[in-house]
């Protein structure tokens, strides 16, 4: 079984986490690193897709009131619109190489979205999918976002999980664009949940639904070392 290494980088800048990524990204695909999961939370942000416009029609804030609250909008690459990350927000970025036998871009995304629908069930919540949509939902609220780039067919960027965010904050926006479901947080859903213990659920599962075995690392720093 292949491993996967889990770095675990507290709060990181967006901008630093994609470049971190680009460079893992870089350095799989020349097999000089394994297969990693990095667990991350940022500062408040809003981040565009590919799609169309990237989302930028899907801002209902004015640039005013996103420079008075301090939130940057960024490009980010991935696929999807525009969403939103934060604090309470675990977000994971799997940089794993899917040949020679995961080569297929929909498996991907459903396999992300198992990895946290048993999550959830883990915390005794039914979490589902709804057709033509991405990401994972209880009832008609997402409580997982997910958003995916995959180059040579190894991946980056994945997949914001809601444990304590202020969902205020998703009134920023249309999240994904879709106008008609709301937003939801374990906190939302009546869970006091410790961070860490959702973490652990998250490279657990992984772990299962990927077949990888993961070797966790909490010492790294965010930048300096990052690629040792």
């Amino acid at each position: 079984m292949r491993s996967l290494e889990v770095r675990h980088l507290g709060r990181l800048a967006y901008a630093d986490a994609l470049v971190l990524q680009r460079a893992l990204v870089a350095e799989r695909q020349a097999q000089r690193v394994n297969d990693v999961l990095l667990l991350v939370e940022h500062p408040a942000v809003l981040t565009l897709g590919v799609r169309g416009d990237g989302g930028r029609a899907h801002i209902l804030a004015t640039d005013e009131q996103l420079v008075a609250r301090g939130i940057d909008v960024l490009d980010t690459g991935r696929g999807g619109d525009v969403t939103y990350h934060g604090p309470g927000q675990i977000v994971g970025y799997p940089i794993i190489d899917l040949n020679p036998d995961r080569r297929d871009v929909h498996r991907y995304v459903r396999d992300l979205e198992e990895v946290l629908i048993r999550v959830a069930s883990d915390f005794g919540v039914t979490a589902g999918r709804v057709s033509g949509l991405t990401g994972v939902w209880v009832g008609s609220e997402k409580l997982a976002a997910i958003g995916v780039r995959i180059s040579r067919w190894v991946t980056s960027h994945g997949f914001a999980l809601n444990v304590t965010t202020d969902l205020r904050d998703f009134d920023l926006i249309v999240p994904c664009g879709i106008a008609d479901r709301g937003v939801t947080s374990f906190a939302k859903l009546g869970l006091s949940l410790d961070r860490r213990d959702v973490e652990a659920r998250i490279i657990a599962r992984f772990a299962d639904v990927f077949e990888r075995t993961p070797i966790v690392r909490a010492d790294v720093s965010p930048i300096n070392g990052a690629l040792a």
